[in-house]
């Protein structure tokens, strides 16, 4: 899909978002402070990244999740911006960035907290899920 055709169909904020590695401002996303039961996909691809069930309120600011859905649907990635040293996440199909992983998670859940834009992802609830395949 080019450029253009993407944006139109995704916005502004979600295309810097995925495409050029852009963060959303810390509190303004959707998915914040958002718990209804469901899935959340990407918003290029619609691949399916994380579950409610795993999502919890860090208090960070952006949507926090302590595991993926399945190990292999997201990549990794060293990200040495700002001067610091982080771990970048990206979803496997697309390559959409979604934002970073930290060691600060729930200790219960393995520990990790995915920090994650909301302008990268589509919430997918419960009831649609069968709907929306």
């Amino acid at each position: 899909m080019k450029d253009n055709d993407l944006r139109n169909k995704i916005g502004d904020l979600a295309f810097q978002v995925t495409q050029n590695g852009a963060t959303e401002r810390p509190f303004s996303g959707e998915y914040d402070n958002f718990f209804e039961k469901g899935i959340y996909v990407d918003v290029v691809s619609g691949q399916v990244l994380f579950s409610s069930l795993d999502k919890f309120d860090s208090g960070c600011g952006w949507p926090a999740f302590s595991r993926p859905v399945a190990d292999d649907v997201l990549k990794e990635k060293t990200d040495t911006s700002f001067g610091m040293i982080r771990t970048e996440v990206r979803s496997s199909e697309a390559g959409s960035h979604l934002g970073h992983v930290f060691p600060d998670g729930p200790k219960e859940t393995g520990g990790l907290r995915y920090c994650i834009n909301s302008a990268a992802l589509k919430f997918i609830s419960f009831d649609e899920m069968e709907e929306q395949g």
